[in-house]
């Protein structure tokens, strides 16, 4: 099990190898035992339920988790992946920034 992630939920991350390489979404929950990810609209799989009130048609397209070491964060300037790093403010608070362009990304 991976001790910190460099994601966290709601940054903007791309997909790097695999089928799904290319495809940007936004971290949706994160599931630290497995160290893997849901991405909104990556990694898309149907699954065939008994068709009920909430989803009458019984077939429900969803995401399925992808693993952490195949994301990283998206450069809002560039739009390519990005390397994340810690930098330390001048009040001693500690930000995430983005390699490639130095942006503060987060919170």
């Amino acid at each position: 099990m991976v001790k910190h992630f460099h994601i966290k939920k709601g940054d903007k991350v791309i997909v790097t190898t695999g089928q799904h390489k290319g495809k940007q979404g936004d971290v949706l929950k994160i599931l630290r035992e497995e160290n893997r990810v849901l991405v909104q609209g990556v990694n898309m799989v149907t699954r065939h339920l008994k068709p009920s009130a909430q989803h009458p048609e019984g077939i429900v397209k969803k995401e399925a988790s992808i693993h952490v070491s195949n994301l990283a964060h998206v450069d809002g300037e560039s739009g390519r992946p990005s390397r994340m790093g810690i930098k330390i403010l001048e009040d001693g608070q500690k930000v995430r920034v983005l390699k490639r362009s130095g942006k503060q990304i987060g919170n």
